[in-house]
């Protein structure tokens, strides 16, 4: 089996799946995105760089760069973990809903406009607090709390003066309540192999800000949720972040397809790497369908 795993930069996530894979006996090789020429042109041997990969994994920091490679790599089928479906659906928090949406899968109550306007008709029509987040984006940046109105005025002329196309499309939520925490699972294939809590005082709870992991247990109804979300997006290897609401119960908020695990691994005692590791190579081995079964 030979894997190409294509990366921005070699992090604990990556040394950790280099491990995974070589405990299995993959040979695999290193794909640096700033490096990478495609010749997309179809002439002779336009795909031969790629094409003896059994699987390619992607790793990407840069969205643009692991969406433009996956697609680029699945139209030549080369198999990827993940799709470049998957990449497209996830990496847009307005797909991801739409689509968590159309698959029944309970998530806060969204609303999207496209002036400032009629953001803030949205953002009123909600009530007090939301939050405004880009449609594109990671780590909890460039989240707002909006209280009321003027800090909603504040916000929407900010976004209209930064003028870029991300900041044209408001992208408002209702403010969940939840208990000082959220939960992030890990999906592989059909299974929710394991969960954090994500505790902060501060609304947004993510590690990359400050949020403390400590092992969530893996409830029949957290798994059920979080593998109906997964597929609702296309399946594969996801990070599922659910809210906990006080009258609703779990509500599904985003879906990561480049997941981020090495503050997860020792609070859930789950090889996490392990896991994707072996999803990688029954992709490679028997494709992607039979692999999400």
């Amino acid at each position: 089996m030979r894997v190409g795993i294509l990366y921005s930069r070699v992090r604990a996530e990556e040394k950790l799946l280099f491990e995974a894979f070589t405990q299995r006996g993959a040979e695999f090789d290193l794909l640096d995105d700033r490096k990478l020429v495609f010749d997309i042109s179809g002439g002779e041997g336009s795909g031969a760089a790629y094409d003896s990969y059994d699987v390619i994994v992607e790793r990407c920091i840069h969205h643009g760069r692991a969406l433009v490679s996956l697609r680029i790599l699945n139209d030549r089928g080369i198999p990827t973990v993940n799709s470049a479906q998957v990449a497209e659906v996830c990496g847009d928090k307005l797909q991801t809903t739409s689509a968590l949406t159309a698959a029944g899968i309970p998530s806060p109550r969204t609303m999207v406009a496209f002036t400032a306007e009629s953001a803030l008709e949205a953002i009123e029509a909600l009530g007090y607090p939301v939050v405004m987040k880009p449609s594109i984006g990671s780590w909890g940046r460039l989240l707002s709390k909006i209280n009321d109105r003027e800090a909603a005025e504040t916000v929407l002329e900010h976004k209209e003066v930064l003028g870029t196309y991300h900041h044209s499309i408001f992208y408002i939520q209702e403010y969940v309540e939840k208990p000082m925490r959220d939960i992030r699972a890990f999906v592989v294939g059909n299974e929710t192999i394991g969960a954090i809590y994500r505790d902060s005082p501060h609304w947004i709870t993510n590690t990359a800000r400050g949020g403390q992991a400590s092992v969530c247990p893996v409830s029949a109804e957290l798994n059920d949720l979080c593998v109906r979300a997964a597929k609702a997006v296309g399946g594969g290897c996801v990070a599922i972040d659910v809210l906990e609401d006080p009258e609703r119960g779990l509500l599904v908020n985003e879906v990561n397809y480049t997941m981020e695990f090495r503050n997860s691994v020792q609070p859930t005692g789950v090889d996490i790497p392990g896991n994707i590791a072996d999803f990688c190579l029954r992709v490679g081995h028997d494709g992607w369908q039979a692999a999400n079964e």
